[in-house]
């Protein structure tokens, strides 16, 4: 249940005032208060704050959600909200109403005419609180757009357009991926800048999220044959051939398998210069073979292979494992082999979210996580007490020695609860565990319900009979986060609902939120852990104690609980070594993509300016082909000694590459030479643009070169980064900061690729063959 959460003095002293308010506010008529909206606009653009005009409007919108919607928020919600306005964190427990919570911090934002965005994790949940909060929102003046991935450009661009915007995190990200794509502005969603986001479930997607990178690629040749030679061989390997750690989820040969390798494929050394890709294949597959594994890691349905997310147990459409790694999965799994892809945009989600002025999130469990949340993002979490008092009760874990003994015991307890009635939602960590579990409920004859990746598309129907009384339901993370589940007629009298959780989880904060999905608004219920020492978050991460434990209860044919208060407290300790060691590992991703984050703004704001059709790119232009022409003739005649320099190449050359036909000779200056070159590039820039009729068309010329110059560079740096983060590592065993190293050749590789982008550009608008029309 907890320690009692306190408001601080300065939400109670704003709360005060939103409550002064109810009164006044209560006795406007509907057009008198749908009126504010202008006026709270008005009270903004003459300069004063948002702070200073929450009172007002939160005492406005919290009337109409009470005319509109019939709820009317909390003083608690309120609470949430203010929290919500400041750019921080609400923690608020399941069923506590943080849709209503977040109406108030949405409306006072979108006074200020600047979009607001509103993120959820999943389409559903999109369309739900649009078309719910919409009512309220366009009752007072507001436009809600909705932006879902089937979209069309225009309806997005309409989305966008609106006041509010509902989105998925991912749709948001490959939005403004594909505006830094297009080669004109009418191709592009236009997001408006962004001014301010709330994110719902805000610990999923800055959190478990947050280092993973949304991506768009195109589509390579695949070499389909030698992914399934080499699964075949890796197939082959025995045991001693190959080297797994579990912890850090790596495989690699050992010295017996390399001799094997060499011998399978017909090479002098898989790791020799000549083998770089061969030894990569292997690497996959071995990774795939023997680390991903089946209806955890992912599911195979419809001849594909769909990635599982870890921490919400549903499929991930459209996502594919990169490098190589799921085109090996698909070799391992026998189904067709589709392309690799190559990167040509990506950003992660603590970048995209970044790039917003004013952050603010909801969720159920954030406290873990508040160090995290203060240093990448500068926000502070801060817990919103309930309405009314959890009446849940936390059961303490039960342990067992092998997960056969636990997943019986689950069923009997299963068994124990359904006998009086009361409704229960078993948890699991992945597809597998609750096929299981649900084989072991059919063997007792105890009907049931399974919800995993697999069934997806029956969510809504099962969900909504899970608080039913007498009902049995088996569900993966799917059920944990964002589940609301109402409890049926006279259940709430058999104790409510009972929550069992099949194993922990690699975070506390998914055991939390499965936690939650009883005692939702102060109902009875219940949530009780079932834990086996073969647990994947014990196998991987216990220590030499535990094992041994493990292999002595084992020995002694233990089938019952096992009592052992240091076993409970080392699978805390587990937990929270994971936890740190992800929190490492999305600090050290952050890093390396700050780097590239640098970078791609550079490049990104550069775009933009060039597809703005207001202002001419033309001097900007001929200003590249300059600096091209400039860089070619410094290379050719590197010093004012002219007995080192090479006259006849630089001639070829301006001949060749930039198509310039003056001739200069060792008898001119340096200064005069570049002149020649300048006044010619000068000319033949004329020439070009006389071939046009209208300047316009001329402009659009230089764009679309310059554009592709800049694209096709930039896919090249972005795969270069990639490599070199690869390999960076190494670094370190010579004493050097991988993360330094890092940078100082990011940064000279960025200047190779301007260097690039430029004589591309400057080559292809010289030699370009344009005939007049």
């Amino acid at each position: 249940m907890g320690k009692e959460i306190k408001i601080s003095n300065k939400h109670k002293q704003i709360l005060k005032k939103v409550n002064a308010l109810r009164e006044h506010y209560h006795e406007f008529t509907d057009t008198e208060l749908q009126g504010m909206t202008v006026t709270f606009k008005k009270r903004f653009k003459d300069g004063e704050s948002l702070d200073k005009i929450l009172p007002d409007a939160y005492a406005v919108i919290r009337e109409a959600a009470k005319r509109v919607l019939g709820l009317f928020p909390f003083d608690v919600q309120v609470i949430g909200a203010i929290i919500l306005n400041e750019g921080n964190v609400a923690e608020m427990a399941t069923g506590e109403g943080k849709t209503l919570t977040s109406s108030m911090a949405i409306y006072l934002n979108a006074i200020s005419e600047k979009p607001v965005h509103v993120v959820t994790v999943n389409e559903y949940l999109a369309a739900r609180d649009s078309e719910q909060m919409g009512e309220l929102f366009e009752w007072m003046g507001l436009s809600v757009g909705l932006n879902a991935s089937s979209s069309s450009i225009s309806e997005k661009r309409a989305a966008y357009n609106a006041d509010i915007l509902y989105s998925t995190n991912s749709e948001i990200g490959f939005d403004y991926l594909r505006d830094n794509r297009v080669i004109a502005f009418d191709q592009m969603v236009n997001q408006r800048g962004h001014s301010f986001v709330l994110i719902d479930e805000v610990d999923s997607v800055l959190i478990d999220e947050g280092r993973t990178p949304l991506i768009i690629s195109d589509g390579e040749k695949s070499a389909e044959g030698f992914y399934v030679s080499v699964d075949r061989f890796v197939k082959s390997l025995s045991e001693r051939d190959y080297e797994l750690d579990l912890e850090s989820k790596t495989c690699v040969l050992t010295r017996s398998g390399v001799i094997l390798a060499n011998s399978h494929f017909g090479v002098e050394n898989i790791f020799g210069r000549n083998s770089v890709g061969l030894q990569h294949y292997i690497d996959q597959s071995l990774r795939a073979n023997y680390v991903m594994e089946k209806d955890i890691d992912y599911v195979v349905q419809d001849d594909a292979i769909e990635i599982v997310d870890v921490f919400t147990g549903r499929k991930l459409p459209g996502r594919r494992y990169s490098d190589g790694l799921h085109q090996a999965i698909e070799a391992k799994e026998n189904v067709t082999i589709q392309n690799k892809n190559k990167t040509i945009a990506s950003i992660t989600y603590q970048n995209l979210f970044r790039l917003y002025d004013k952050i603010s999130g909801m969720t159920g469990t954030a406290s873990s996580e508040s160090t995290e949340f203060y240093e990448i993002y500068h926000m502070t979490v801060e817990q919103v007490p309930t309405n009314k008092p959890i009446r849940r009760i936390d059961l303490p874990d039960q342990l067992y020695a092998t997960k056969e003994d636990k997943y019986m015991a689950i069923a009997l307890a299963v068994q124990g609860y359904s006998k009086v009635g009361q409704p229960v939602l078993v948890g699991t960590a992945s597809v597998e565990a609750s096929q299981a579990v649900s084989k072991v409920l059919n063997e007792l004859g105890i009907g049931h319900d399974l919800l995993n990746a697999k069934n997806d598309k029956f969510e809504a129907q099962i969900i909504q009979s899970s608080g039913e009384k007498g009902h049995v339901t088996i569900a993966t993370n799917m059920a944990g986060r964002g589940t609301d589940i109402k409890l049926g007629p006279g259940v709430a009298e058999l104790g409510g609902l009972a929550v069992i959780g099949t194993e922990r989880h690699e975070s506390s904060r998914i055991d939390n939120q499965l936690r939650g999905r009883a005692g939702r608004q102060g109902d009875a219920g219940t949530s009780q852990f079932f834990i086996s020492l073969d647990d994947d978050l014990i196998v991987r991460y216990g220590n030499e104690k535990i094992k041994k434990l493990q292999e002595a209860c084992k020995k002694n044919g233990e089938t019952g609980t096992i009592n052992s208060r240091f076993l409970i407290k080392a699978i805390s300790s587990c937990q929270k070594r994971v936890e740190g060691n992800n929190y490492d590992q999305r600090k050290n991703v952050l890093q390396y993509d700050d780097v590239l984050r640098e970078q791609r703004d550079i490049i990104y704001k550069e775009r933009r300016k060039c597809i703005d059709r207001r202002e001419s790119i033309s001097a900007d232009t001929e200003s590249i082909i300059n600096r091209a022409a400039e860089r070619l003739i410094n290379s050719y005649l590197p010093t004012n000694n002219v007995k080192s320099w090479d006259v006849a190449g630089l001639n070829r050359t301006m001949s060749s590459v930039l198509g310039l036909q003056t001739k200069v000779d060792e008898s001119m200056v340096k200064d005069d030479i570049i002149s020649v070159f300048l006044n010619e590039i000068k000319k033949k820039c004329i020439e070009k643009q006389n071939v046009f009729s209208n300047p316009d068309d001329y402009e659009e010329f230089l764009r679309i070169i310059l554009l592709r110059s800049v694209d096709t560079a930039w896919e090249d740096h972005i795969d270069e980064m990639d490599i070199l983060k690869q390999g960076i590592q190494l670094r370190g065993y010579s004493q050097k900061n991988p993360i330094v190293e890092y940078k100082h050749t990011a940064f000279k590789k960025f200047n190779q690729m301007i260097i690039k982008i430029e004589f591309d550009a400057a080559r292809n608008i010289l030699q370009s063959s344009l005939s007049r029309k």
